[in-house]
């Protein structure tokens, strides 16, 4: 299948100065050195595509694949659009179409990062959960079958050359001006789509032929390395899934099937030579390059990177090698990559907390502070917090701070509940303006007998902070109190509030 290539110019992303709109900060991704990590004797670069502005290189994609769909007239002002993703692409397509204003559903298979998914629908997109069992051919037949049903725009990234295109035009040029035609002996990438691999590639072996083409895949599940062939439906997309695909760490790499556009790579043998990477070496690697190079890239960068590693320890000296690192790593945060690294502190930190006398963790020689005198509040200030705890047409009460996360714990408690409630946010510009929120602070303290915030009181009882109320649910406490004040909740509502803490937190 071959979508619309009409000639388009590249993205408009200015060297300086303001952009017309997001969209134009697309690209023009820095080269940036390998220093401690790179062998003797060889340069090693890598180009960093989370510079892009929602992360990664699949912005480059989506923006080359939406504009070239309105050059076409395939896709129509306000027609929702629509795509199977492992989460790059569809954060990309998010963002193009929350800037251009299309409707956006994206299908994706349960198994990808949980980060990825809030994402998406942070920028406003649906996201379609499909079985992980399905893997990544069963989230593509849910995007076709909803494309179909409603007639929606589907993007087809696996087969529509508007991907490659715009790495021939972008990607390509860029690493050939940091270059030049004889300046790079190996570029190395992974294979997803097929796009980035297909449009820098066709490029590089026309402009500069001396370049050595490195491709790399999973070491579990080697597809264009087994050699075994892809059958393809009449549009291109796969028609089965490959017997030789294994669940594997790279999100974004190789899927179950090899893509119509990888196939192009194969058949043109713009694949020089193939590296396979485990899972463990390319996490291990993502990690080295945040602590040794302070790079921040994902699981994909890390093997991406381990496969420049050992192009790096076979070439000639002098060699200069360019690796492609496509997304960050807060991509990852809920995968193993991250698995290792505690929230809590460790042995080091403790010593470190307790080499000074003033810190929280051990109190051990410490003296007691001494008591406090709680400051007495204003009339205005006492008189308001009075009104407000026992005013009838809102019985449930929360003062809080926007930003604390022990507040938005509360409110997605009442939230759960479908409770009605009023919010004093002291820290608002409303409560901030000559120092009222202090004032009602204080006013709050002393009716309370604690200084900490959230404070919640239901029919002018006072229930306490974060943890008391999360406590008052879990006992049933507080949903007799609810109904003793007539508030509407959802009486059978099942949860254990503890679970709406932070995440930081030890759950309990």
């Amino acid at each position: 299948m071959t979508l619309s290539t009409r000639p388009a110019p590249a993205p408009r992303r200015p060297a300086s100065g303001i952009a017309d709109s997001i969209l134009d900060t697309i690209g023009n991704t820095p080269i940036v050195r390998i220093n401690k990590l790179a062998p003797d004797g060889v340069e090693m670069f890598v180009k960093l595509e989370a510079f892009n502005p929602l992360g990664s290189v699949k912005d480059r994609l989506a923006l080359g694949i939406i504009e070239a769909a309105e050059r076409d007239g395939s896709l129509k002002p306000g027609q929702t659009v629509v795509e199977g993703t492992s989460g790059n692409t569809g954060i990309g397509l998010a963002m193009v179409c929350a800037q251009k204003g299309y409707p956006l559903v994206v299908t994706m298979a349960e198994s990808f990062s949980i980060e990825r998914r809030k994402l998406m629908r942070f920028l406003g997109a649906r996201v379609i959960l499909t079985p992980a069992a399905d893997k990544g051919t069963g989230m593509l037949a849910k995007a076709k079958e909803l494309a179909e049903k409603h007639g929606w725009f589907l993007c087809h990234q696996f087969e529509n050359e508007a991907n490659p295109d715009i790495h021939s035009r972008t990607t390509a040029e860029e690493i050939l001006a940091d270059f030049g035609p004889d300046g790079l002996d190996y570029w190395v990438s992974g294979l997803g789509t097929g796009g980035t691999f297909k449009g820098v590639a066709r490029v590089l072996k026309d402009k500069s032929p001396g370049t050595v083409i490195v491709g790399t895949e999973p070491d579990n599940s080697p597809l264009i390395s087994s050699g075994v062939g892809q059958t393809y439906n009449d549009d291109g997309t796969p028609a089965l899934s490959q017997p030789g695909f294994r669940p594997h760490l790279m999100q974004g790499w190789t899927p179950d099937f090899i893509p119509k556009l990888v196939k192009d790579v194969i058949d043109a043998g713009h694949i020089d030579r193939m590296e396979l990477v485990s899972g463990a070496e390319s996490m291990r690697l993502a990690h080295e390059l945040a602590v040794k190079e302070g790079i921040f890239c994902g699981i994909t960068g890390g093997a991406t990177f381990a496969a420049a590693l050992a192009v790096a320890s076979t070439a000639s000296k002098g060699s200069r090698i360019l690796a492609m690192i496509p997304d960050t790593g807060e991509r990852y945060l809920s995968t193993p990559l991250f698995e290792p690294i505690s929230v809590d502190m460790s042995e080091e930190e403790l010593f470190i907390a307790a080499s000074t006398p003033n810190h929280r963790f051990d109190a051990k020689g410490a003296a007691a502070p001494a008591a406090t005198a709680v400051a007495d509040p204003t009339p205005a200030a006492a008189g308001f917090v009075g009104m407000v705890t026992n005013d009838k047409s809102n019985p449930v009460v929360l003062f809080a701070l926007e930003w604390c996360e022990f507040c938005w714990s509360v409110r997605n408690l009442f939230k759960a509940l479908n409770v009605a409630y009023r919010s004093i946010d002291l820290d608002s510009v409303e409560y901030q303006k000559d120092a009222w929120g202090g004032e009602i602070r204080v006013a709050l303290r002393k009716a309370t007998g604690t200084p900490t915030i959230p404070q919640v009181f239901v029919g002018g009882k006072h229930i306490g902070g974060c943890t008391e109320t999360l406590d008052a649910f879990n006992d049933g406490s507080l949903q007799t109190l609810l109904d003793a004040n007539h508030v509407a909740f959802e009486a059978d509502k099942a949860l254990d509030a503890y679970t709406l803490l932070p995440k930081w937190l030890h759950p309990r």
